[in-house]
């Protein structure tokens, strides 16, 4: 099954809102791809970056993951 890819688009920043949630909470990228990795989503720090910066699509599963491991919301995420 192919997973869907969720993008940004010039209204919604996805990348801008993980890196600014992260940032508040202190959290370093090495340590979210800790934490993304212990969910289960296979991920490095360089893509964690290019999503960040809004050049790569985060996946579904990926996007599910990082609002479990920041402990935030799809609302904040989705801003």
């Amino acid at each position: 099954m192919n997973e869907q890819k969720v993008k940004s688009d010039t209204e919604i920043l996805i990348g801008k809102n993980i890196r600014e949630i992260r940032k508040s909470k202190q959290i370093g990228q090495t340590e979210l791809v800790r934490l993304l990795q212990l969910h289960g989503v296979s991920i490095t720090r360089e893509t964690l970056v290019k999503i960040e910066r809004g050049i790569q699509h985060i996946y579904a599963s990926q996007l599910r993951a990082i609002k479990e491991a920041l402990d935030t919301t799809y609302d904040e995420l989705l801003k």
